[in-house]
């Protein structure tokens, strides 16, 4: 093995990365949806500027629990985004995601900006009735339970065409980013393959920890839950915004 060229790179140490390089490959991954508003002015301290929280305090918890992936291996996780606005452009920011796997965390942080964190995540249940529970330090920070006893087309999922992260990399040197960019992590799935959908209605709750508060997320109303099991393939995203440019 020769020296590393000035331009190329993907983790250190080079000769043993922590995760390979992309594409990772994902095989039946299940997917559990619940769309829901809760107080506009609780999502607000939760977004980067410029990111604007929508009037409706819409937001999307879901459980997503991956059998294979051959990047990062088997794991589950739960997310949460809330729906906002970058300039004209309406979507969702993906303010945290609890994760049990540890490569996985590190490379959707070092890649994507993705908030992932380490934390115990129990998903379970059917095609029709699915159970995520995750949290920390042995409090269940976030709940999410959902029924789908109908079948769905992919075409009636709400839009979730982008997903905004917030990637920060700090400085060696002193305080303050070496990196900081918007990044919509919606552009690098590919060859999306659908197993089955289904629709039905979910309940979320939040409980405070030491660690975090989300309680203030409540949900006011609910609007549908969504079951899905899907194959897909993870490359690269897309920057969209790089704050230290300009």
């Amino acid at each position: 093995m020769g020296p590393l060229a000035s331009a190329e790179g993907w983790n250190v140490p080079f000769d043993s990365p922590f995760y390979p390089p992309l594409p990772a490959k994902y095989e039946q991954v299940l997917f559990h949806l619940v769309f829901f508003s809760c107080d506009p002015a609780a999502t607000r301290d939760l977004l980067p500027d410029p990111l604007e929280p929508s009037p409706d305090g819409r937001c999307v918890a879901m459980g997503i629990s991956v059998p294979k992936c051959s990047a990062y291996g088997a794991f589950e996780e739960a997310a949460l985004q809330l729906s906002c606005r970058f300039g004209d452009q309406i979507g969702w920011y993906c303010s945290h995601v609890w994760h049990n796997g540890p490569a996985g965390i590190t490379a959707g942080r070092e890649v994507y900006g993705t908030p992932k964190f380490l934390a115990d995540v129990e998903i379970g249940g059917t095609q029709e009735q699915i159970s995520t529970v995750a949290g920390t330090d042995g409090t269940n920070e976030i709940s999410i339970q959902s029924r789908a006893p109908d079948p769905a087309a992919m075409e009636e999922l709400p839009d979730q065409s982008t997903s905004w992260r917030l990637k920060v990399i700090p400085r060696a040197d002193g305080p303050g980013p070496a990196i900081k960019q918007l990044i919509d992590g919606s552009t690098a799935t590919t060859d999306l393959q659908i197993a089955w959908c289904r629709r039905g209605e979910g309940t979320v709750r939040f409980e405070r920890s030491a660690a975090r508060d989300l309680t203030g997320l409540a949900p006011v109303s609910y609007d549908g839950a969504y079951h899905m099991e899907a194959s897909y393939s993870e490359g690269y995203a897309t920057i969209v915004h790089d704050f230290l440019k300009g």
